[in-house]
C-alpha cells in the first residue's frame, strides 16, 4: 500500500482513533516497512504564509515537520497549531505552492545531529549545506538528537574565567567572561555587524558558531570570506538565513546555531556564539505567532515571543560539570534607536551585560560607536583586581565630566586652571577616546591598558617638556 493509499484510508478512519489504531495494526501485520507507513492528511486552506492540514490532528505534536511533494521536489514546514479538526502548518519555503487536496505526510520532529566535521562549513536552517562543499556527515543512525534543554541552575558551573576579545573598548571598560552572554544594543548602521566581526576574531576559543539570521544575501560572502578569512571559517560553523527567506527559516536559524553550540560545549570545547540579529529572530517569530490568530500584546508583539526568548537565550552560558561553556553575543537591533522598545528591553533583562553603540558617536567617527558609560559587563568584578576596577571608575569619571561640560566648552565658558579635575579630563579624554578608535583591519590588542598607558604618559612627558 503505498502513502497516498495510507492517506485515504485514515482519512476514511477519520475522527476513530480506535480504527487508525486498528488500521496501523493491521500494516505492521502485513509487513509494511514502518518508513512507509506514516500518518497524512490534505490540504483544506491555503493562505499567503500557512496552510492548513485535515486528518493529522491526532497524529502530530507542536513543532513536528510535515511533507509534501510538489511538482516532483519535496517541501516542508512546521506544525504550530492544533485543533480538533486540522493542524496548522508554517513552510520553510516562501515558494511551496501548496494546493488544495495536496497529501500531506508527518516525519516527526527536526533531528539536528552536529559533527566535528562541520566546522568550515556553512548550512541553512535545516542543517543543510549551502556552501560548494560535500555533503555533511552526520552521527550514526542509532544515535539519537538529544532534546534541546537549558542546563539546571545549580548543575551549571560558575563563571570565574575572563579573556580578552582584542577591541581595546570590550577589554577595557566591560571585559568578559568565557560563558558570558552579552548583547550589542544598537540602531541601524552605527556598527553592530562590524563590531560583531571583530570580536568574531577572539582566540580563546576552540569553536565559533555564527547565526546570521535576516541577514542582507550581500553581507553573507563577505562576512565569512574577508572577515573570518579562511584561518577564523577552519573552526567556525555558519548558519545562514537571509532576509528573503520565509519567518520560519528565519526563526529555525537561531535554534540551529544554538543545537550546534550546545554539541560542541558539550564535548567539552570553549564555544563563542554568534547570533545577528536577535531582533530579526524576534520579528520572524512574531510573524509566524501573528499567522496563527495570536493576538498581540505589546507593539504589535504576540506574548508567544516573550517566552521564547528566554527559551533561547538561557540555553546560553556556562555547561554542567565536565562539560564545555557557550559564551554568546547577542546582537540587538533597536528599533528608531528607542532603547526601551519590548524586545530591547526584555533581551537586556536576560542577558549578563549590554555593549551600547551611540549613533552620535559614530557620526563623530569613533569606531567602534560603544558608549563605555553607557555599556556595562555584569561580570567584570571576574576580569578586575582592585587597582584595576578603581582605574576604570577613574576612566568612566573623567569621561563623564568631559561629556557633561561639553555645551559650556563650545561657548567658551571654560577656563583652564579653576577646576584640576576638569582640566585633567579636557587634556586626557580626548587620548583615551582616539585609543578606542579600532577597524577590523587594525588586528587585535593584546595589552589595552598598556596601549592606553602608553598613549597617556607620552601626552604628558610631551606637555611637561
Amino acid at each position: 500500500m503505498d502513502e497516498a493509499a495510507a492517506t485515504t484510508a485514515q482519512s476514511r478512519a477519520g475522527r476513530d482513533p480506535d480504527t487508525l489504531t486498528a488500521l496501523g495494526c493491521a500494516f505492521r501485520r502485513f509487513g509494511v516497512p514502518g518508513r512507509t507507513l506514516r500518518y497524512g492528511g490534505r490540504i483544506c486552506e491555503v493562505t499567503p504564509t500557512h496552510y492548513r492540514v485535515r486528518g493529522l490532528s491526532r497524529a502530530a505534536r507542536l513543532g513536528d515537520i510535515v511533507s509534501c511533494r510538489i511538482h516532483g521536489r519535496e517541501h516542508r514546514g512546521e506544525v504550530v497549531r492544533i485543533s480538533s479538526d486540522d493542524v496548522l502548518v508554517a513552510p520553510f519555503e516562501r515558494d511551496a505552492e501548496a494546493r488544495l487536496g495536496q497529501p500531506v505526510f508527518t516525519a516527526g520532529a527536526l533531528d539536528i545531529l552536529p559533527h566535528e566535521s562541520w566546522r568550515g562549513r556553512v548550512i541553512d536552517a535545516l542543517a543543510r549545506p549551502i556552501d560548494d562543499g560535500p555533503p555533511l556527515i552526520r552521527p550514526a543512525a542509532e544515535v539519537l538528537a538529544a532534546t534541546p534543554r537549558t542546563p539546571a541552575a545549580l548543575r551549571r558551573q560558575r563563571v570565574a574565567t575572563p579573556f580578552l576579545t582584542g577591541v581595546r573598548v570590550v577589554d577595557l571598560f566591560t571585559p568578559l567572561c568565557h560563558g558570558q552572554r552579552i548583547g550589542i544594543f544598537a540602531g541601524s548602521g552605527v556598527g553592530k555587524s562590524t563590531l560583531l566581526a571583530m570580536l568574531a576574531r577572539a582566540e580563546a576559543f576552540d569553536t565559533v558558531v555564527v547565526a546570521m539570521v535576516g541577514e542582507r544575501g550581500r553581507e553573507v560572502r563577505e562576512f565569512l570570506e574577508d572577515t573570518l578569512g579562511p584561518a577564523g571559517m577552519r573552526k567556525t560553523v555558519a548558519v545562514v538565513a537571509t532576509s528573503d527567506e520565509s519567518p520560519m527559516m528565519r526563526r529555525r536559524a537561531a535554534d540551529t546555531a544554538m543545537r550546534v553550540a550546545e554539541h560542541f560545549r558539550d564535548c567539552g570545547e570553549k564555544v563563542l556564539l554568534l547570533l545577528d540579529s536577535i531582533t530579526r529572530y524576534a520579528h520572524a517569530a512574531r510573524e509566524v505567532a501573528t499567522g496563527t490568530g495570536e493576538p498581540p500584546v505589546a507593539r504589535g508583539y504576540p506574548a508567544s515571543v516573550f517566552t521564547d526568548l528566554p527559551r533561547l537565550l538561557e540555553r546560553a552560558g556556562p555547561g554542567e560539570a565536565g562539560h564545555g561553556s557557550i559564551t554568546a553575543i547577542f546582537s540587538v537591533l533597536v528599533d528608531g534607536d528607542d532603547h526601551n522598545d519590548p524586545v530591547a528591553d526584555s533581551v537586556r533583562g536576560i542577558l549578563d551585560g549590554h555593549l551600547v553603540l551611540d549613533r552620535a558617536i559614530a557620526e563623530q567617527g569613533r569606531f567602534p560607536a560603544v558608549d563605555p558609560l553607557a555599556s556595562i559587563s555584569r561580570l567584570a568584578d571576574r576580569a578586575w583586581d582592585d587597582d584595576r576596577r578603581k582605574l576604570v571608575q577613574r576612566l568612566k569619571s573623567m569621561i563623564a565630566r568631559f561629556e557633561e561640560t561639553r555645551d559650556i566648552r563650545l561657548l567658551g565658558g571654560f577656563q583652564p586652571g579653576i577646576d584640576a579635575e576638569l582640566d585633567l579630563a579636557v587634556r586626557q579624554v580626548p587620548i583615551i577616546y582616539d585609543v578606542l578608535q579600532q577597524s577590523p583591519k587594525d588586528g587585535p590588542s593584546m595589552d589595552p591598558l598598556g596601549d592606553l598607558a602608553g598613549r597617556l604618559k607620552a601626552k604628558e612627558t610631551s606637555r611637561d617638556g
